[in-house]
């Protein structure tokens, strides 16, 4: 009897050993961008590879838009301390708290997809530089598409730098605000979770967001008018993670990570198509209502890229530190 009972204690703690070890860890990922972009697919590819390539002894939840109430410009101090074991870190959102990584490229300061093409790989070797002494580990890269910011408006339409000055900007970061304050043009940041509403209410009568994206926070159903005005400077997310979990995995489930992670960045850094893309996108949302006016003028889109790249430079002046040698590194890149 005693026998008997000796191996059912066996082999229920066996089975509980087996259970429990199919997700020995669980991880929590922070993705601040809706559920709905693209961007935020690929982070559910990601931590699907983790957990194949981990045999499933690491689990990663990707929770988007915003649903664990961690402000994406707040990830400098959650992060590190290990609110959740990962999220995406993008510069443009860190300008209070890593001003040098927020200035190592800004809004307007590449003119064309090229450009930021060529400048992409020391742009992530600055990332890894920077956040390694944060804490936060970059584990890979995930390249935003080439976009172009247009200029959304909802009751009047706007085409030219003039028209705007006349309007309440939404734009998304501090170096946007510089830059359309040099212009004349009243600017203010509104997260994307918020601009919606934003724009409903009138609290901002414009916003500056990619026609790529703009389905996927209903633009269409606050704005009427679009005029595109300025190439992005899409500066890659950091898939980062608290230094504190990363030291936590063994050695094969950290390869796991950055191997799921490099696919991350095989599957992204591809531009033959952005051009395609975003005529269609365009014209959906024709089809759903919203007039795509006039580009600005060649005039205006020159205006706009000079008053950037005085922005880029007093921000990495202002930002001190390292901050203007990053700079630099970009510019020698691009040969300017």
């Amino acid at each position: 009897m005693f026998k008997s009972l000796y191996t059912s204690v066996v082999t229920i703690v066996g089975l509980c050993i087996i259970a429990t070890s199919a997700y020995s860890a669980e991880w929590k990922f922070n993705n601040g961008l809706p559920e709905g972009r693209g961007e935020s697919k690929q982070l559910e590819t990601f931590a699907a590879d983790v957990a194949d390539l981990t045999g499933g002894s690491l689990k990663i939840d990707v929770f988007h838009g915003g649903s664990l109430n961690l402000k994406d410009n707040d990830v400098a101090r959650w992060l590190p301390k290990g609110a959740v074991e990962m999220g995406l870190v993008w510069a443009n959102y860190l300008g209070r708290d890593v001003p040098a990584l927020n200035a190592v490229m800004v809004q307007g300061s590449v003119g064309s997809s090229d450009e930021l093409i060529t400048a992409l790989p020391e742009i992530q070797e600055i990332y890894k530089e920077v956040l390694g002494e944060l804490d936060i580990v970059p584990a890979g890269f995930m390249a935003l598409p080439i976009l172009k910011a247009s200029i959304f408006c909802r009751e009047k339409p706007v085409r030219t730098l003039a028209d705007l000055k006349t309007r309440k900007l939404r734009v998304w970061s501090n170096d946007q605000v510089e830059t359309f304050t040099k212009l004349g043009v009243s600017a203010q940041i509104v997260g994307q979770n918020d601009l919606y509403v934003a724009l409903q209410t009138g609290v901002v009568d414009c916003a500056v967001y990619p026609a790529l994206f703009a389905h996927t926070i209903s633009l269409q159903e606050v704005t009427k008018y679009a005029s595109y005005l300025y190439p992005v400077a899409g500066v890659p997310y950091v898939l980062g993670v608290s230094e504190g979990a990363w030291n936590g995995l063994d050695d094969s489930e950290r390869s796991a990570v950055t191997t799921a992670a490099e696919r991350v960045w095989a599957r992204t850094n591809e531009y033959s198509q952005a051009e395609e893309k975003e005529n269609a996108a365009r014209q959906k949302l024709s089809e759903q209502g919203i007039e795509f006016l006039n580009e600005f003028s060649d005039e205006d889109r020159n205006a706009f890229l000079i008053a950037a790249s005085d922005t880029w430079k007093s921000m990495a002046e202002d930002a001190g530190g390292k901050a203007p040698e990053y700079r630099q590194r970009i510019l020698d890149v691009l040969g300017r």
